[in-house]
């Protein structure tokens, strides 16, 4: 006689346990541990420039691949962030053929634009002049940069502005800006006397603008402005922030130096501002859009290789000039037998060299704003003063010509 098994709880235990893996949006670990980001507090204010964050420690959002499209589809988690529609009155519509890369001729500047969803520009303050304490309403997706934007209402005079959210930053946070002066209350906190200690373990927390000169050694800041009058524009995309190296010391310091993302030292006014932090969405350059569909919402149309293309007869004019003339076809690489590009230099469909060249104007042209390193020429001619003999004053060497007169028979 055959027996049958109940297994009705199997099957129940089986269905849960397939629910629970079979899921259709899934968390990616990592192997090395969860994610560690760097948001800055007032305890890790003067640490040093921390690593990069690495592909190892970053968590994205994987989907089932219920259709090819998302089966490569990668996001970060960004669960925070506002679900509805943004502020209305500090948006205004995106529209006119700039939205496909031409100037106001029509002219194609900028290749590889068009189509795209809708879009709507957000009105970002920039300069965080307004003084008082201002709350964070929420935190909001920009289609417009990489970034996240933080919607403030000012607690004193009730309106309403976008700002560079900072990574770390949630809804009910208060932020300030200090760059109309010091608060009369938190002067007399102090005593009535600048503590820059005290000033800046009060004032030095994320989100929070300053002028540079009250931002203490190694903080590392977002939103930097090149001079007090005009607002931020260096660390302003998603991950970046600068760190404050050093600041002029005398009885008129006019110029504080930072270091930028990029390993560049840069030189700005000390009234310039900056804001406490690291820009809000880290992860977002490890994103994989999965599908050529979705690089077409985001207005990026295909770019086309040109060993791909037909190949075209390009004569170079002058280096001076930059100018060149093309015959019938579309690259230089173009043509040929496979995927060659002619044996030459990489090059521009216009002709211009694109790598195997020094990108700046000369060796010794340098720029007041980035202090480099001294020059060996500059320490050449100190050697030579010394020695009596200056390069600076030294004239070069002509050559002389004697002419004899010879008479006439």
């Amino acid at each position: 006689m055959l027996h049958i098994r109940p297994i009705g709880r199997l099957k129940a235990s089986q269905s849960c346990v397939s629910f629970l893996i079979r899921a259709y949006a899934t968390v990616q670990h990592s192997s090395a541990g969860p994610a560690n980001p760097i948001t800055p507090t007032s305890d890790t204010i003067s640490q040093p420039l921390q690593s990069r964050i690495r592909d190892k420690n970053v968590i994205l959002r994987t989907y089932k691949p219920r259709t090819p499209g998302v089966r490569h589809l990668k996001r970060p988690i960004n669960d925070h962030l506002w679900k509805g529609k943004p502020y209305y009155p500090l948006t205004f519509s995106k529209i006119g053929h700039g939205k496909g890369g031409r100037n106001n001729t029509g002219q194609i500047t900028v290749r590889h634009r068009g189509g795209g969803h809708r879009r709507r520009i957000r009105t970002v303050d920039f300069k965080r002049s307004q003084p008082g304490p201002q709350k964070v309403e929420r935190i909001e997706y920009d289609p417009n940069r990489s970034s996240h934007l933080a919607l403030l209402k000012n607690e004193a005079t009730g309106q309403y502005s976008y700002i560079i959210a900072a990574e770390g930053m949630r809804a009910g946070d208060i932020v300030q800006s200090y760059r109309s002066g010091i608060p009369e209350d938190l002067l007399a906190s102090m005593g009535g006397v600048v503590d820059p200690g005290m000033l800046a373990a009060k004032t030095a927390f994320r989100g929070n603008c300053l002028p540079l000169h009250l931002v203490p050694l190694g903080t590392q800041v977002y939103c930097v402005g090149s001079s007090a009058q005009r607002g931020a524009v260096f660390c302003r995309s998603a991950g970046t922030y600068a760190i404050v190296v050093a600041k002029e010391e005398g009885k008129r310091p006019k110029h504080v130096t930072v270091r930028l993302q990029s390993g560049e030292v840069r030189r700005v006014s000390k009234d310039a501002c900056a804001t406490i932090g690291v820009v809000s969405n880290p992860h977002w350059h490890f994103r994989q859009l999965g599908k050529a569909g979705r690089s077409r919402w985001l207005n990026i149309r295909p770019t086309v290789r040109g060993v791909a293309m037909n190949a075209c007869k390009l004569i170079l004019i002058t280096p001076l000039q930059r100018t060149s003339s093309q015959d019938s076809g579309d690259h230089p690489h173009g043509g040929g037998r496979g995927k060659s590009k002619g044996n030459r230099h990489p090059v521009s469909p216009w002709g211009q060299l694109v790598s195997s060249f020094e990108s700046h104007h000369g060796r010794f042209r340098t720029n007041g704003a980035c202090p480099g390193q001294r020059r060996i020429q500059d320490a050449e001619e100190k050697k030579s003063k010394q020695m009596g003999r200056s390069r600076a004053t030294k004239e070069p060497r002509q050559e002389t010509h004697e002419y004899r007169l010879i008479p006439k028979p």
